[in-house]
């Protein structure tokens, strides 16, 4: 019978393994055994004891998930409530759903965790981590972790550690990243490290996303061998010397701050730039002061740029003044919509005095394209164009500008952004320009100012879903039947889910999800567009302004959850269902004093099976299916759900959308012809 060590003692025996004691046939065997057991001192044989019961009766070994999730919260400094979750009363995971803050789990096991901006400390015990056999991401940005890096070898199947913005310091070993080949991203901007970078990075075969700015990194950059980036950046260090050829077609912005770095989209490397800036010593400086004919040519040389900028300013202004009668002169639609509706789809008289016109150096500026597939054109070129005032929503103001050369596009100005870092929004803004769906509005490109940020997207001349729904008639376009309505929940239901999957680190990865930002085009495909914003905008004026804080669990415990942007899909489904606009959404501010849409139609229906009354007049009269929509006011009913427990999930949701058929055979309810309510086919 198997003994259950594990580690028989010839392992831990003083000889090597590949001697033996001399026998003399089969039954000299158990003397030999003895006489080399006889062979180990007391003291030997005891300290081996000793090793194998250490080894199999380690309290660390075989713990649970949540054993080992606790054990690592006792590592952390936690100075509020924040890991209140972190209980034996509840398992990590259930399922792909978190029950734990910050755990991120699929089919039961937890393969990230990500706890940021909850102020914690102390010390992330990586040696206990490394039991979670399936863990490939970590994020404890926005702390006040300190001290050196972490081992992060230690969890050699990583694929994603964001270190950024805490308080590590100290030098990173050259050897820190060997054993990582799966790592792919990094960051560990905005932390005090020092020394070199280290060149194990630069081996790392599968690395695409390394943030290394604002730290105080010296030295030359590593040969970096990888040739395919999504994002790189070492700008605000202390680096010198020649940049790798692999780096040579980054953008300036990933090496600017670095004053002796040299090559590549940089000046060319000469003796003098190539390597470090000397300092100068105040007895150097007594030898190094210009001389007067070197003055009065320093004076001359000065006096000559202010000239050539006060020129340079009038022209600009000039240019401006013609580019802002361009778009005053230009066409202002005159749509009108349903009273109350209040977004970027609403037609508005607004002054053109705050059109793309009002930025003092905007004619300057270069787009940040994130798209490859589209025509280049510059902040000049929307300058130029006619524009018109498409409406100033909750975020700022919307314009639709048609290019003298090229596409229509529509340029968003957001005014609530003005906390957001300049890094942080490149980076976030970048990863949304990555998303590739038929039901997303493709971000094009964007400009980052601190006073002012634009992002651009195509226009889609059919407008939105909520202009559709509820101005129809003043535009004097025919109502959405049935078959274009379901259409729609099921291309936006398609296009959230694919926003949870390339999003997991967004609580809400849409947050703002209603019928004035899903937009339609010629063939009725929504397109979703303003998503994934809340890492973006303001906290304080998120909480007035986005769906996501109107919710109930927001209303109640001031929180936002994965299954948020759910209860928004639900309201967005029976506001196509019933004609009703959404009452609450115009409320701004914490709660609604005004009955929600749920609440109106669960007091309608009540006990009973909904009816005719329930659905919008334009769908009653259609000859459609009563039993297919009723399916779908459930579902809906279902996502709406104020206790968050009891909601469906975005995946159950997604199933059960996609089941409901167009037509049902076996209930024709409505007797009427679709044609005579002017259906569109």
């Amino acid at each position: 019978m198997p003994s259950k060590f594990h580690h028989p003692f010839w392992k831990l025996s003083p000889y090597p393994k590949h001697c033996s004691l001399p026998s003399k046939g089969a039954h000299a065997a158990p003397t030999a055994r003895l006489t080399s057991m006889a062979m180990i001192n007391p003291t030997t044989l005891f300290l081996m004891l000793v090793l194998v019961l250490s080894i199999h009766f380690d309290p660390s070994h075989g713990l649970s998930d949540p054993e080992i999730l606790l054990k690592f919260k006792s590592s952390l400094s936690v100075n509020n409530n924040a890991l209140s979750t972190w209980t034996n009363q509840t398992p990590p995971c259930d399922g792909n759903k978190a029950k734990w803050v910050g755990i991120l789990c699929y089919k039961g096991s937890i393969w990230g965790i990500k706890l940021e901006r909850l102020g914690l400390g102390g010390t992330i015990d990586l040696e206990t981590l490394k039991q979670l056999p399936n863990l490939r991401t970590l994020s404890f940005m926005h702390n006040n972790f300190e001290g050196p890096l972490p081992e992060l070898s230690k969890l050699g199947a990583l694929k994603a550690v964001y270190l950024s913005d805490n308080k590590f310091s100290g030098e990173i070993p050259g050897d820190a990243f060997e054993g990582m080949p799966w790592l792919k991203k990094l960051h560990l901007a905005k932390n005090e490290f020092t020394g070199a970078i280290p060149a194990s990075l630069a081996t790392l075969p599968k690395l695409l996303d390394l943030k290394l700015q604002e730290n105080q990194f010296n030295g030359k950059l590593p040969e970096f061998q990888q040739k395919q980036w999504r994002s790189f950046n070492v700008s605000n260090n202390q680096l010198e010397g020649p940049i790798p050829a692999a780096l040579t077609k980054m953008e300036t912005t990933s090496f600017s701050g670095n004053r002796g770095l040299c090559g590549g989209p940089l000046s060319a490397c000469s003796p003098a730039t190539s390597s470090p800036i000397p300092d100068v010593t105040p007895a150097d400086s007594d030898h190094k002061k210009p001389s007067g004919i070197v003055t009065i040519v320093i004076l001359a040389i000065v006096v000559g740029v202010a000239l050539a900028a006060i020129i340079a300013a009038i022209v600009i202004l000039r240019r401006r003044n013609q580019a802002s009668q361009s778009i005053e002169t230009s066409s202002i639609s005159n749509h009108q919509t349903k009273p109350g509706i209040k977004d970027s789809d609403q037609v508005s008289q607004g002054s053109p005095a705050h059109s793309l016109g009002g930025s003092k150096k905007g004619d300057k500026a270069k787009l940040s394209f994130v798209r490859d597939d589209r025509v280049r054109f510059d902040l000049q070129d929307l300058l130029k164009a006619s524009a018109e005032i498409l409406g100033s929503g909750c975020f700022g103001s919307s314009y639709k500008a048609a290019l003298l050369t090229g596409p229509v596009m529509v340029v968003k100005r957001f005014k609530q952004m003005n906390n957001v870092g300049r890094e942080e929004f490149q980076e976030h803004v970048r990863r949304l320009g990555w998303l590739r769906h038929p039901n997303l509005l493709p971000l094009v490109a964007y400009y980052y100012r601190k006073e002012e940020k634009l992002l651009i997207s195509d226009h889609v001349e059919h407008g939105s879903l909520a202009v559709s729904l509820h101005g129809h008639q003043a535009l004097g376009r025919p109502s959405l039947n049935w078959p274009s309505r379901l259409k729609i929940v099921k291309g936006v239901a398609r296009g959230l889910t694919y926003l949870y999957k390339e999003l997991p680190g967004v609580i809400a990865a849409h947050g703002h999800l209603k019928s004035s930002n899903v937009l339609l085009n010629n063939s009725f495909e929504p397109q979703l567009t303003d998503y994934g914003l809340i890492p973006l905008i303001n906290q304080e004026n998120a909480q007035e302004l986005m769906v996501a804080y109107k919710s109930p669990e927001y209303s109640r415990y001031g929180r936002v959850t994965k299954k948020t942007d759910v209860w928004s899909l639900g309201i967005l489904i029976l506001e196509i269902l019933t004609g009703k606009f959404p009452s609450n959404f115009l409320q701004q501010g914490k709660g609604s004093d005004q009955e929600d849409l749920a609440t109106w139609v669960t007091s309608v229906v009540g006990d009973q099976e909904p009816t005719s009354e329930v659905f919008d007049k334009d769908l009653v009269g259609s000859k459609t299916s009563e039993g297919e929509m009723i399916k779908l006011l459930k579902i809906a009913l279902a996502c709406c759900e104020g206790d968050v427990e009891k909601r469906l999930d975005l995946k159950e949701a997604m199933e059960r959308i996609e089941e409901i058929k167009e037509r049902d055979g076996d209930n024709d309810f409505f007797s009427s012809s679709a044609s005579d309510h002017g259906e569109i086919h």
